[in-house]
């Protein structure tokens, strides 16, 4: 039985990521208390309501002291050869609260206290700390439209084989902020910028004069090459502590030159030895899939922003 435990903050597109899980076939069930896990199992394993692949979300609207049992109930389940998928979902509080503003829905937790909605979102994240802590995979909506997010949940999840690492680049710019779903961050902004260049400032990182440019310094190579070493020496580990989602972030001032040519780089390297490579620039808006034939981009996208 494959089940998969969606979680996250509230606002976050929880609903979203399951009826997409749904829509592939998931048995779904939505806002399950966590102290029913086990008897989910039992129930679908058995009888006529056999089931092979469950979806559920659990979130902040359950008792505090069943969220604090959670690692043991999943303890529970893994030694009964239940193979259990965590995914939480998040996003910036900026952006959480702006969507309940939006929408003019209260918060869960507002329901039933004197919280503003600022406090809510706040205790909530702490409330499932547990939960993220155990997280085999973490996604940062607060860039990401419905289709998006929904196409990152059918690729990443639905068609995700537990045997194999998804190796993820995502390129950002830190005036926009750290991407809260970043396994390993490293900074770029020590290096030559061609923002600085006037004929080379609209150009992004996939642009061919900009990476000509780029790679006249030997710090931008030197850079790319320690990055790929760091990780060609640490990913076996992660990979043995049974870690099948890893996401590497490259940043620069922008997101649109530095840290976009390396990610671009790096990405290409490491698909000749993983097969589940990915590639997101952040600030460009573009999220793809790499092989081992993918070459480095030499065009200019369509940006988002600069």
């Amino acid at each position: 039985m494959q089940i998969v435990i969606i979680s996250g903050r509230s606002g976050s597109g929880k609903s979203i990521a399951l009826q997409a899980l749904e829509d592939m076939g998931f048995y779904a069930i939505d806002n399950l208390p966590a102290m029913l896990l086990g008897y989910l199992v039992d129930e679908l394993q058995s009888g006529e309501n056999k089931q092979t692949s469950v979806a559920v979300s659990i979130d902040a609207r359950n008792l505090p002291e069943a969220l604090k049992r959670f690692p043991d109930m999943l303890d529970t389940l893994n030694k009964r050869g239940i193979s259990c998928q965590i995914v939480y979902l998040t996003a910036e509080s900026k952006t959480l609260l702006e969507r309940f503003s939006e929408t003019r829905r209260r918060h869960p937790l507002t329901r039933e206290s004197n919280m503003t909605l600022a406090e809510a979102v706040d205790s909530e994240e702490k409330a499932l700390g547990e939960i993220r802590d155990l997280a085999d995979l973490i996604i940062d909506t607060s860039r990401l439209s419905v289709h998006d997010l929904r196409g990152r949940i059918t690729e990443q999840v639905a068609r995700h084989s537990a045997s194999k690492l998804t190796l993820t680049f995502v390129s950002f710019g830190f005036k926009r902020g750290v991407p809260l779903d970043a396994d390993n961050v490293f900074d770029a902004r020590c290096l030559p910028n061609p923002y600085w260049e006037p004929q080379l400032r609209e150009s992004t990182g996939r642009d061919a004069d900009t990476i000509v440019f780029l790679e006249s310094y030997p710090d931008v190579l030197a850079m790319v090459e320690d990055i790929r070493q760091w990780l060609e020496r640490w990913l076996p580990a992660y990979q043995a502590s049974h870690r099948s989602y890893m996401t590497v972030a490259i940043g620069c001032t922008g997101g649109q030159h530095r840290s976009v040519y390396i990610a671009e780089r790096l990405a290409q390297a490491f698909a000749q030895h993983y097969p589940d490579v990915r590639l997101r620039h952040r600030e460009l808006g573009i999220h793809t899939a790499i092989s081992q034939t993918t070459p480095l981009a030499r065009e200019t996208p369509t940006r988002q922003g600069t």
